[in-house]
């Protein structure tokens, strides 16, 4: 049984608290704030043996013009005409209030199926408000409390029987197959859609590519993410910062499953004040820790400031496959002047990520896409590169014998093995004597030839120097004291 269910109310009257409940994740940030959820949040839902889709909306306010809470409202009444079932929320502590009423009437005329809940109602203090839902005429209320859990099983019963519906609706229009295969003929299970083998680190349908775009406000993030998945599903605006959660959306992207995580703008660490903007910051550096590729945005106007490379750092560091993409280049006059420049500055400000594609797109006319799209599949791929141990040896032979490892004390370090303990990122272990008087400057000089040798450009690549086995085991032991007995001339007495 699959259904989709939309939370809709007023500001703060506990949305996104019930949807961390049914998801049984802390997915939306929550805050005694007004106004905090934005956007759409789309997550899988369980309760009891129901299994269904659950939408936090934004807080719906009596505005219709095109302010940002007028954007927000009409983004929630688009979520509302899509879903099966809304979930009407009011704050039982508060009682009805005028705004309810209006949005009462509009879920009246636009909604499939609705369902009153009167939410904080523990104690005696939502008395009043539970009892003053009946006069909004959409059903009898459930008594909920999100916060402490209270009132779910009401809401499960409710839920139960419109589940059935939905299950006996989907049954009676699912088209019949009539699959006949011919005896004589080899019977291949690709044409029934079955799974093949491939390898762990294909994108498929239950392991999609897990892309987050992060950048500094205002960049263009939501705005990308809107025209790859084409419809306006996002809040977007000439405001800074309007996104507030980290979002994910499922897509199909030119054949490939991903998912996509638009972040919140992250600004310097000293400008950030307000309790909000850190958990929303937070939210946005978890996604970058959960994602395989990150798309760093930059502004074709001012990249490259000082907050763009300490983004771009911290994707390196946290070890994800990059990708820097300057939006607005639709608005520069002279593009091939700017371009040249914008290399010159990527290569000269971030070695550690040398070779990384850089693709310049208008995320409001969407130039740019399929390139975009083919640099995140080669940047995964490369994420993901094993090479053969017997490769890297000889690689390593050649390595040395060109730029021979220095001698620190007139002992020269030897590197004798190398070989490949991981991917995602590659990760290369080298056996050598001494590794902790190996300079750093010839670990980058063995990183920079593993890129140049196995076409690795961009990935952040890890080099672990372990001692060799040959080592002296005798190396920290204290000697032996001498033996105080007397010896005597004849070894027999």
């Amino acid at each position: 049984m699959s259904f989709t269910l939309a939370l809709v109310g007023r500001p703060n009257v506990g949305k996104s608290t019930l949807f961390n409940r049914l998801v049984g994740k802390r997915l939306a940030l929550v805050d005694d704030q007004p106004g905090v959820t934005r956007d759409l949040r789309e997550g899988e839902a369980k309760l009891g043996d129901l299994r269904f889709t659950v939408l936090d909306t934004a807080g719906l306010e009596n505005v219709t013009d095109d302010s940002l809470q007028g954007r927000m409202r009409r983004l929630t009444e688009r979520a509302v005409e899509m879903v099966d079932v809304c979930l009407f929320i009011i704050d039982a502590r508060v009682g009805i209030t005028p705004a309810d009423e209006i949005f009462a009437d509009i879920l009246r005329r636009r909604a499939k199926h609705v369902i009153l809940a009167a939410n904080k109602a523990e104690g005696n203090a939502g008395e009043g408000g539970f009892l003053e839902a009946y006069s909004l005429g959409i059903g009898e209320p459930i008594r909920l409390s999100a916060e402490h859990g209270e009132g779910i099983d009401e809401l499960y019963h409710m839920l139960r029987p419109l589940a059935a519906t939905f299950d006996q609706r989907e049954q009676s229009t699912a088209p019949e197959t009539d699959i006949s295969v011919d005896q004589d003929s080899e019977f291949d299970n690709t044409e029934l859609g079955e799974a093949e083998e491939v390898p762990a680190w294909v994108p498929t349908i239950k392991r999609p590519l897990q892309i987050a775009v992060i950048g500094r406000p205002n960049a263009g993030k939501s705005t990308l993410i809107n025209q790859i998945i084409g419809e306006e599903r996002l809040l977007t605006g000439p405001e800074a910062g309007i996104t507030r959660d980290s979002i994910s959306l499922p897509f199909n992207w030119n054949g490939t499953p991903v998912r996509l995580f638009d972040t919140a703008g992250m600004r310097r660490k000293a400008r950030i004040t307000e309790k909000l903007e850190k958990l929303s910051v937070a939210d946005g550096l978890r996604a970058v820790k959960f994602a395989e590729v990150v798309v760093v945005l930059l502004d074709a106007a001012i990249p490259f400031e000082t907050q763009d490379l300490r983004i771009a750092d911290l994707a390196e560091r946290e070890g994800r496959a990059v990708v820097v993409a300057v939006n607005k280049w639709d608005i520069e006059d002279d593009k091939q002047d700017k371009l040249k420049e914008l290399l010159q500055t990527f290569e000269r400000n971030l070695p550690q990520l040398r070779g990384a594609p850089l693709i310049t797109i208008s995320a409001k006319t969407g130039r740019g896409m399929e390139r975009l799209h083919e640099a995140i599949i080669r940047a995964h791929t490369i994420w993901n590169r094993r090479v053969a141990t017997s490769r890297l040896n000889n690689w390593l032979l050649a390595m040395t014998e060109a730029h021979p490892p220095p001698a620190p004390g007139g002992r020269r370090i030897k590197l004798r093995y190398i070989t490949q303990a991981k991917t995602r990122p590659p990760g290369f272990v080298v056996k050598c004597s001494n590794p902790e008087d190996l300079p750093k400057s010839y670990e980058r000089y063995l990183v920079n030839g593993l890129r140049e040798a196995f076409d690795m450009p961009g990935t952040p690549i890890r080099l672990y120097l372990r001692g060799g086995s040959d080592e002296n085991p005798y190396k920290n032991r204290k000697k032996a004291q001498p033996s105080k007995l007397k010896k005597h001339k004849n070894p027999e007495r």
